[in-house]
């Protein structure tokens, strides 16, 4: 099994990375804050004004470690990355099945699968666990209506009609979002998803939880070859990392949408951390990212039993572990891609 390897968040302004040796350094005005062996780190990601120097992106090209840059309040701005890995004859086989219509959407049925299960499996742990201060009613009918959205994703549909369910899907589970939020409830109220930018704090939280769900699918689907920008749910465009995307959103709900309610369920964010604008967008300070980064790390050093493997797996590795799945499903050694299924 591969080795979970810490990702590297750098949120100071003005942090300055650098190579040293064999290590990787972070220096705040002159003073080295932190040094790390380049073995130990799977990726690192840059949030606002933050710099490398030229010999540390050469560095960690040469061992497999790519660099993300974000802004400082977590949009995409550009990565560096090494020679692409894996085999050029699988990332050809994955260009011509994403052309195919009838192929494309067997796989899309797979990953909105994974993303209606763990959803509907988010609304029955919650009400199961506090159904003395839930709504009852309301997230019954919502588990009832995901389960619909499955046995209807059984039948032969066509790339937009898979869409389209995964869409209502969405829409029922965000339409209950807010009754699973039990606590602050003065502070962190959910009425729709909005993002680009986020325009209320829970909002903001998933948007910034999201955004490292992608960095990390990214970089799984590169280390077994595939090319993140094909995918097959989400259409190509420019710069969208169609199949990172994909590969997500079986893990929106179980990852992200999860540790979001635990964090202001549990009171570890707080009204304090969030800043409205004039324009309505609302950012978090740094200290609140901070939390979010080591609650997203932590969260990914546990276990959790994979079905598909019969065992136990750092939840940090499923991204990889998915990714393999994925790669061993285009190159025709599995029947079907098996997405990962929270129970």
């Amino acid at each position: 099994m591969k080795k979970l390897l810490n990702t590297l968040y750098v949120t100071t302004q003005g942090a300055y990375l650098a190579k040293e040796g064999e290590t990787v350094v972070v220096k705040v005005d002159q003073e080295i804050r932190l040094r790390l062996p380049i073995h130990t780190i799977g990726g690192i990601v840059c949030f606002g004004n933050v710099s490398c120097s030229p010999f540390l992106m050469g560095f960690c090209g040469e061992n497999g470690v790519g660099i993300s840059f974000l802004s400082e309040y977590g949009r995409f701005l550009a990565r560096v990355q090494g020679p692409v890995s894996g085999n050029v004859l699988l990332r050809r086989k994955q260009y011509r099945l994403a052309d195919d219509q009838e192929y494309s959407a067997q796989m899309a049925k797979y990953f909105v699968t994974g993303k209606i299960a763990n959803c509907r499996t988010i609304v029955q742990r919650l009400l199961r666990d506090h159904s003395n201060k839930m709504t009852d009613d309301a997230l019954s009918r919502s588990i009832a209506e995901l389960s619909s959205s499955l046995k209807s994703l059984e039948l032969n549909q066509s790339l937009d009609s898979i869409r389209g369910l995964e869409g209502d899907a969405a829409h029922t589970y965000f339409g209950v979002f807010d009754n699973l939020i039990i606590a602050q409830k003065e502070n962190f109220t959910f009425q729709e998803r909005n993002r680009r930018p986020p325009l209320d704090n829970v909002n903001c939280l998933l948007s910034f939880l999201y955004t490292l769900l992608v960095h990390d699918c990214r970089s799984a689907l590169e280390a077994v070859g595939l090319d993140p920008a094909v995918g097959f749910l989400h259409r190509d465009r420019p710069g969208r990392p169609s199949l990172a995307l994909d590969l997500m959103e079986e893990f929106r709900p179980f990852l992200a949408d999860r540790l979001a309610l635990s964090l202001i369920n549990l009171r570890q964010v707080q009204d304090k951390g969030f800043t409205q604008t004039e324009a309505g967008v609302v950012t978090m300070n740094d200290e609140t990212r901070k939390t979010l980064i080591v609650a997203y790390q932590e969260r990914k050093q546990e276990e959790i039993y994979h079905p598909f493997l019969d065992e136990k797996v750092n939840i940090g590795l499923l991204f990889h572990v998915q990714a393999m799945l994925l790669a061993r499903c285009l190159r025709g050694d599995l029947d079907g891609y098996p997405p990962f299924i929270w129970k």
